[in-house]
């Protein structure tokens, strides 16, 4: 089973529109522990370095890139398992992406589709398939094989 308080999300911006809030309102209740940190949009490379001063010493980085691992939900849930105990920081960046220096230094570059989205989709997106991974595993009917 994923333990939820191991995974952090870094996002850039303020979620704006109410529907996205509920939802990730239901996701949150249901991966307690589960941590949002959100930082101020500016230039792509401030908003890295404040990305990296978030950064905690014991995490490892996953940035949300358009050029990261296109991979289905099975696979995410295995590479999360892959990561074991390692707390995971998951960086989504603002308007204008993440720089290459950033994407640099991750651990792991993820793809949630070819598709690019708003920032606030992402972020639901993302806190979804986490909760679908921990579904996953627990066999549970949310995940339908």
């Amino acid at each position: 089973m994923l333990n939820p308080s191991r995974y952090r999300i870094i996002a850039i911006g303020k979620v704006r529109k109410t529907w996205v809030q509920n939802g990730l309102s239901i996701y949150l209740k249901r991966l307690p522990g589960l941590e949002i940190t959100e930082l101020r949009d500016s230039t792509p490379q401030r908003e890295a370095e404040a990305i990296r001063a978030s950064l905690r010493s014991n995490e490892s980085l996953a940035v949300l890139t358009e050029e990261g691992q296109n991979i289905d939900s099975i696979q995410f849930t295995k590479r999360l398992q892959e990561f074991g105990s390692t707390r995971l920081a998951f960086a989504i960046g603002g308007a204008n992406g993440l720089t290459h220096e950033l994407k640099a230094i991750a651990n792991w570059e993820i793809s949630l589709s070819a598709m690019t989205f708003p920032h606030e989709i992402a972020r639901l997106l993302l806190i979804e398939q986490i909760y679908r991974a921990q579904a996953i595993l627990q066999n549970s009917p949310y995940h339908r094989r």
